[in-house]
């Protein structure tokens, strides 16, 4: 097999030989049940790292023309993903959503949402959680030789090696920040917190998508901040609405998940993060980009609105949380210009600074040259349970039910015909072992239409049977809806 690099072209090495392999495949030179040469050796053949070539395949995968076989390696799939079942239909009708200070369920959805999920046979398909390393015990053993190190008090701001390593990593993201910009946070819920109480007071004006997280809602319901929903399309937040409340509301504040949006799973172009920088550019109106799956994208990405900046209007977010282990708690902030140290200062109160244990783990393993490669396998994984998602859901769902198709991350979302009992299914689901986000847990007062936050981190036959169940939950309600309907027109004719 021959292919073709241009080690001059500014198009990346893995994305050239996914292209030159997903020719083949069309032209028939490569069959489906063809086996692909293995990571190894085509590594080896074009002279690349074997990470470049797990990328291809990783892309390859994600766009259903080949799939992986344990222990066998990748092949050409006999009956690739039809087109449909890799197109969002994601396309709501939607208001602008008000929500007046008041009112916060979050504790409460929270502590529900943990103890279900330790109930014996239960299918999690509400939380996301990374698979952790193999190798994390060795990790863990190697950061705490430093023991009388990390016995003593550390900087608010964060261990400066691991500042140093987020910082260079950051690079791969297209952030050029360096350690001073950086604080490490207790994961990115911590860093959320920070800056919302940093640039809002209670009545302020805030923006957000709708939907979107709600733990970022919970913090500014807390807050005593009044919210402005934003619908999000298909495309990202609508920014003709957006330049519409920029300007009669003069928020204090946009929210924005710009990759990987939780809980949709989309990720907007780099047209869309310009244009929204020149907008809060405009009315003078700070960014806080919460990007926290970062890395788990399936192919390239736009860099970070924060790599636009450059009058230090946005606050970038991540973690480590999503991608390493969620009980580490071990986020960042990347914070420049005047914020910097009001917000550093605001860490010292919160929490003198992040477990000096945690971080010691997270430098450890980034020192380790493990991380990159252990991205690539969770990239590997989340696409392999993705389509099995979309799938079954193709085979289980009825069809009025809409989805994103996200390209990467952990979740997608479901969009239900507005007649579902949303609430009542969701409890029915559980009573079934199944537990699901609620989708109005995501919009700004509990507003918006029914839907539902699904996970694809789970096992195939998890997957399988969690899908069947609410499918089949879906479907029931759905003819209740009509059998009701039928009884109305019914009524309406006697009369």
């Amino acid at each position: 097999m021959k292919i073709f690099l241009d080690r001059q072209s500014p198009k990346p090495i893995y994305l050239q030989i996914r292209d030159r392999l997903s020719s083949l495949i069309k032209s028939g030179a490569l069959q489906g049940g063809d086996r692909l040469p293995s990571i190894r050796s085509l590594a080896e053949n074009l002279q690349v790292n074997k990470l470049t070539i797990i990328e291809a395949y990783n892309v390859l995968e994600a766009d259903g023309v080949i799939c992986a076989r344990q222990g066998s390696g990748y092949f050409v799939n006999t009956q690739p993903l039809v087109s449909a079942n890799l197109k969002p239909t994601f396309a709501p009708e939607q208001e602008v959503i008000i929500k007046e200070p008041g009112g916060n369920s979050f504790f409460d959805m929270h502590m529900a949402a943990v103890q279900a999920q330790a109930q014996p046979g239960m299918i999690d398909m509400s939380f996301g959680f990374p698979r952790p390393p193999k190798n994390l015990m060795q990790i863990a053993k190697r950061a705490l030789k430093q023991a009388d190190a990390l016995s003593k008090y550390d900087l608010p701001q964060g261990q400066l090696t691991l500042r140093r390593q987020t910082a260079q990593m950051s690079v791969h993201q297209g952030l050029d920040v360096s350690p001073e910009d950086l604080i490490i946070t207790n994961g990115s819920e911590q860093a959320l917190s920070l800056a919302m109480y940093h640039f809002v007071q209670p009545g302020d004006w805030v923006i957000v998508e709708a939907p979107t997280y709600f733990g970022a809602i919970a913090i500014l319901e807390n807050l005593g901040a009044k919210i402005i929903g934003i619908p999000m399309t298909a495309e990202g937040m609508n920014l003709e609405l957006l330049e519409q409340y920029l300007k009669s509301h003069r928020p204090k504040l946009i929210y924005t998940i710009s990759t990987l949006h939780n809980p949709t799973g989309l990720t907007t172009t780099q047209a869309h993060r310009q244009k929204l920088l020149a907008l809060a550019e405009e009315y003078e109106c700070p960014i806080l980009e919460d990007n926290a799956y970062e890395g788990l994208n399936f192919e390239p990405v736009p860099a970070p609105i924060k790599a636009l900046d450059k009058h230090d209007l946005v606050t970038y977010v991540g973690t480590f949380s999503k991608t390493f282990m969620p009980g580490l708690r071990v986020g960042y902030m990347v914070v420049t210009g005047k914020h910097y140290q009001a917000i550093l200062e605001r860490k010292l109160f919160h929490d003198v600074h992040v477990s000096t244990v945690s971080q010691a783990i997270v430098s450890e393993y980034l020192a380790s040259g493990h991380y990159r490669r252990h991205l690539s396998q969770l990239r590997a994984e989340n696409i392999h349970s993705r389509n099995i998602m979309l799938q079954a859901m193709e085979r289980y769902f009825p069809a009025q039910a809409k989805w994103t198709v996200p390209k990467g991350g952990l979740f997608l979302w479901v969009q239900l015909p507005a007649d579902i009992p949303i609430e009542a299914m969701t409890k029915e689901a559980l009573s079934q072992n199944v537990l699901i986000f609620c989708g109005s847990a995501f919009f700004p007062d509990k507003q918006g239409y029914p839907a539902m936050r699904l996970t694809f981190a789970n096992s195939p036959q998890d997957i399988e049977q969690g899908i069947s169940i609410l499918g089949k939950l879906l479907k029931k309600h759905l003819d209740k809806s009509g059998e009701r309907m039928v009884r109305s027109q019914t009524l309406v004719h006697s009369i």
